[in-house]
């Protein structure tokens, strides 16, 4: 009889040892699913892990909680897929996780290091999210974390973008940190790389090639950075890879002012379209007074020749507008509204000979008015066309300024073809 009892007291002990493991009996601070392989202990203050949890978990959440360490107390779960410590009180991820691990997300927690054992052996690890701590360095070892696609480091305190990212990396999150200078090679071997954000940094420049392997790149974020616009050394690498990547670029560098180098003239210096329009108007105006007043058209006709320009840096392109006729003036250039449309405009006087303004205007004659030329350098793409009611004022305003007649000519010809028949007769 005693011997039964002792028989049926040791099967009552082994049920109660293991019976929660091999039956999967959910923790009663947790909620379960998928045979309690799928377990959510999230906001539920604990300090320590509940009791029960099955070693074949697959999913672990223990977000909102009060832990403060966890080392060692994760790697009997061989399984495990998915695991979530987000919003406790950690100071490190947590040493010895499980090798099978495909996501973990440790969010606002206080961890300072990403130190380099954290991910050695996460061969298998495709989603790593650190956002929103205090990590002022994170250390990756070359060739490890073979496997992971997705690295947020963003809203930390790092100053240099980290070196040794995995080459098979896809999207990586930089944004909300310190970050001032990638060293050489740090983005040389991230030809998968399809997202990167870089926004809200303190970055002023880029280094040269820096994004030039970067193949694969289809977004990128480069707003709200203290980008030296200024400085014709340094910015200009950044600049023109926004012009001719593929890439969508959002916050490009220095979009609301034009470049230093591009800048002919001051902008104080720029005529607006109110100081062009009383240029040309008072121009005319001088230019029918001194019609009219002029002994000789002859030598009005040799001043014409004369070309004057305000002197200003040689620029690399020029924008080939139609011929124009003297007077007409073309619309001013808009306002430039990024670095592709960044334009520097001269204001050059032309007074054009009967001979030179031949070809622009044979209908309207001779013409001493001068007319205002904007020859604007880059590649400005929206110029607005000039309205044919407009060209035609102006022409008509043109057709009624005081043209010497040719007809009063004829007189001082005939004489002096007299004085020459006379001294040429015996």
């Amino acid at each position: 009889m005693e011997y039964q009892i002792l028989n049926t007291s040791t099967c009552l002990l082994v049920l109660l040892v293991f019976i929660p493991t091999g039956l999967g009996i959910c923790p009663s601070s947790c909620k379960c699913s998928g045979n309690d392989r799928n377990v959510d202990c999230s906001g539920r203050n604990l300090t320590v892990l509940p009791q029960g949890l099955q070693d074949n978990l697959t999913y672990l959440n223990l977000s909102f909680n009060q832990f403060v360490d966890l080392d060692h107390q994760l790697t009997r779960f061989t399984n495990l897929r998915t695991l979530d410590i987000s919003n406790n009180w950690l100071k490190n991820v947590p040493a010895h996780l499980p090798k099978s691990l495909w996501e973990l997300y440790a969010t606002n927690n206080n961890i300072k290091v990403l130190q380099k054992l954290d991910t050695a052996y996460q061969w298998n690890l495709r989603v790593l999210d650190v956002s929103r701590n205090m990590v002022e360095r994170a250390v990756l070892i070359n060739n490890t974390l073979s496997s992971l696609k997705f690295l947020n480091l963003s809203s930390n305190k790092l100053w240099t973008v980290p070196t040794n990212m995995p080459y098979n990396i896809e999207t990586v999150d930089l944004s909300n940190n310190f970050l001032s200078q990638i060293l050489p090679g740090t983005l040389v071997r991230l030809q998968h790389l399809t997202s990167l954000y870089l926004h809200n940094n303190k970055f002023s420049y880029i280094p040269d090639k820096a994004f030039d392997q970067l193949s694969q790149l289809q977004v990128i974020t480069l707003y709200n950075n203290p980008w030296s616009c200024g400085d014709n050394q340094i910015i200009p690498y950044v600049l023109h890879w926004v012009q001719g990547t593929g890439a969508r670029v959002l916050g490009a560098p220095c979009a609301d002012q034009p470049w230093p180098w591009a800048s002919a003239v001051p902008a104080s210096a720029q005529p607006t379209g109110l100081d062009s329009s009383a240029m040309i108007k008072g121009t005319k105006a001088a230019d029918r007074e001194a019609s009219a007043a002029a002994p000789e058209p002859t030598k009005v006709t040799k001043t014409h020749k004369q070309f004057k320009a305000k002197e200003v840096p040689p620029l690399g392109t020029r924008s080939h507008h139609p011929a124009l006729s003297p007077g007409t003036r073309w619309p001013s250039p808009p306002s430039p509204a990024g670095p592709q449309e960044a334009a520097a405009t001269r204001t050059v006087l032309v007074q054009g000979s009967a001979e030179g303004n031949a070809s622009l205007a044979p209908a309207t004659g001779s013409s001493t008015t001068p007319m205002t030329l904007s020859i604007t350098s880059g590649m400005p793409t929206n110029y607005p066309k000039m309205p044919p009611s407009t060209t035609a004022t102006l022409r008509q305003e043109e057709a009624t300024a005081s043209v010497p007649s040719r007809a009063g000519r004829w007189p001082a010809g005939l004489l002096c073809l007299a004085l020459l028949l006379a001294r040429a007769a015996p």
